[in-house]
């Protein structure tokens, strides 16, 4: 399903690299601390699906050794992480392997395939049984069949615990090119009907039988793919938009699915902070590109972050408030989409916190945001009843 990757992809991590590899680094751990005490031995299973090289030229560490970073961490604290990786190509494999050699002698549990994910699919879902499975699946082209997935998610395994949990490539330029596709007289229907497999059915077409509105129709199909996801599943579904430069149409969106509120909850968080990281990223390359600049574009188009919390704060009271209408207690990590609102993976955990302190200060909850170490195990009381 894959097309590979271009010749100078392992160079040096472009922006989009940035944003996807920085929310692996900071979802991985907590993943593995928040789930491995679901398996007697506290062992986890971490699948990435289309490894690559591991590494880049420049050195830095691409998906597979970040992976490979967290397993060997965890290992010297009693938990175990269980990597699978699988490449296709020749040369990639090869320097995969090389990577791998590294962290295998150090006793990282960690092995490769050359061929495609669906090869190894079932038996890394066998190798998984009774413990918490991580699904990362990132291709340049189009990934997994729809069906495919839900046999693995929903069918091999619906229960809540132990857990589950998917981060995937969805390419919207995959998205684009097909949808040129359907208003060509000369659009290829055996690739239409490889996507039709992706999004599980023709439903996608329908949004390009319209001439106009060519990236609203594709923004659409991620959106509704996600929301069909969540639908079949059972699962939280969330779809991040991933782009090269500010404004610039997104190269893919990342689908993250859990059936974990925890997971949700530290999934937003870790998305506000991989943005901090692609926005910072940005603005040191354009430093490097043109030195003595005194605005670079970056620094004039990034929202303030300062701005964009103290904005979040009262309307993230308000969606608290809200909730506690309800005449009981509100636990936040059980209310995550609730008490974000638009402003999830906007912000991090902390602005909620925030939230809680300033309804207390309008007289709006007797809590004080006070007390628990971590912000999402606060629980919010109503007022009392006059």
């Amino acid at each position: 399903m894959s097309s590979g990757t271009g010749g100078n992809y392992w160079q040096g991590k472009a922006l989009p690299s940035v944003f996807k590899h920085e929310l692996l680094r900071r979802y991985i751990p907590p993943f593995g601390g928040m789930t491995s005490t679901q398996s007697q031995d506290r062992r986890v299973v971490y699948l990435d699906g289309y490894a690559g090289e591991g590494r880049y030229e420049s050195g830095e560490p691409g998906s597979a050794e970040i992976a490979l970073r967290v397993a060997s961490y965890y290992r010297s604290r009693g938990l175990h992480l269980s990597c699978f990786f699988v490449e296709q190509q020749a040369k990639s494999f090869d320097r995969l392997q090389q990577v791998l050699r590294g962290y295998t002698a150090r006793g990282v549990d960690a092995r490769a395939h050359r061929g495609e994910v669906d090869d190894v699919l079932d038996d890394v879902v066998r190798r998984a049984a009774g413990v918490p499975l991580f699904l990362f699946l990132d291709p340049c082209g189009l990934c997994l069949p729809r069906d495919r997935l839900v046999d693995v998610l929903a069918r091999q395994r619906p229960q809540r615990r132990p857990a589950t949990e998917l981060l995937m490539n969805f390419s919207m330029m995959a998205v684009r090119r097909l949808g040129g596709h359907m208003r060509s007289p000369r659009g290829n229907e055996k690739t239409l009907e490889r996507f039709d497999a992706v999004c599980g059915g023709p439903w996608w077409r329908e949004y390009f039988t319209d001439a106009s509105g060519h990236e609203d129709a594709a923004e659409a199909v991620a959106a509704e793919y996600a929301r069909r996801l969540q639908r079949v599943t059972g699962m939280f579904v969330q779809s991040v938009p991933v782009a090269k430069a500010p404004h610039w149409k997104p190269v893919y969106h990342l689908v993250f699915a859990t059936r974990s509120p925890y997971g949700l909850w530290v999934f937003g968080d870790a998305v506000a902070r991989a943005r901090a990281e692609w926005w910072k990223t940005l603005e040191l390359q354009e430093e490097q590109n043109e030195p003595g600049t005194l605005f670079s574009t970056a620094s004039v188009l990034r929202p303030d972050p300062d701005v964009v919390e103290k904005e979040a704060v009262p309307v993230m009271a308000a969606n608290l408030e809200q909730l506690l209408r309800a005449g009981r207690p509100v636990k936040l990590v059980e209310h995550t989409l609730e008490v974000f609102g638009s402003y999830y993976g906007q912000v991090t955990e902390p602005v909620a916190r925030k939230a809680v302190k300033y309804l207390h200060g309008e007289g709006k909850t007797p809590s004080t945001g006070i007390g628990e170490k971590r912000t999402r195990e606060l629980v919010v009381h109503p007022p009392a009843a006059s």
